[in-house]
């Protein structure tokens, strides 16, 4: 289970990193540039690529459980629920209203975007999934089941991933290769972990020994 995991979280981070790396970055505040990008393969293959890291991410973190408890990965999982939801609608939403035609489609992704229920879901899911991935380092640094800072640059990109759009698109790419760095290291420590946790039990669940 752990080895599977593992290998979750590394193509977690290799998609992460596409993410931003095939995103078209042209000026989407202009009818051409938002046209050019929203209905292009590149725009949905991007989208696509960063809503599969969100769903691979928490079930990949149950391969720990016996040594960050189930908390950080529930945590994750309820983040990634709600992010995911405003991906779709970038992703095929605005796509689908680039490639239509008559379509004022600077209106459609204002309204899509700046949706009151949805850009507060996609911001709260992005702060839990930050919390869930803080709670992994932690958990992590304490448990002397993982190399203590294993999880350190897994924690700050999840934690940068909402400042991060507000960025120009060298550090949105940059921001992808932290992302890749984070859950390729903490899938080698788990590659290579030691097979059971020690004496000392979950360090979340409060359990320790007598």
């Amino acid at each position: 289970m752990s080895k599977l995991s593992a290998s979750s979280l590394a193509a977690a981070g290799v998609l992460f990193l596409l993410y931003p790396v095939l995103r078209p970055w042209t000026d989407e505040t202009t009818v051409d540039g938002a046209h050019e990008a929203m209905a292009s393969g590149a725009w949905v293959a991007a989208h696509f690529f960063a809503m599969v890291g969100f769903i691979l991410v928490p079930p990949a973190l149950l391969g720990l459980r016996d040594a960050i408890g189930l908390v950080p990965a529930v945590t994750m999982s309820v983040g990634a629920g709600l992010t995911l939801p405003y991906y779709g609608a970038e992703d095929f939403g605005l796509h689908a209203a680039a490639t239509t035609k008559g379509t004022d489609l600077l209106a459609v992704a204002d309204a899509t975007r700046n949706n009151p229920l949805a850009i507060t879901m996609f911001g709260v899911g992005l702060l839990t999934l930050a919390v869930g991935a803080v709670l992994v380092a932690v958990a992590v640094r304490r448990s002397q089941v993982l190399p203590r800072y294993s999880a350190i640059a897994f924690a700050a990109g999840f934690v940068l991933f909402l400042p991060q759009f507000f960025t120009p698109a060298p550090v949105r790419i940059a921001h992808g290769v932290l992302m890749l760095v984070g859950l390729v290291w903490l899938a080698v420590a788990m590659w290579r972990r030691t097979p059971a946790a020690p004496a000392g039990g979950n360090v979340l669940s409060g359990q320790s020994a007598a």
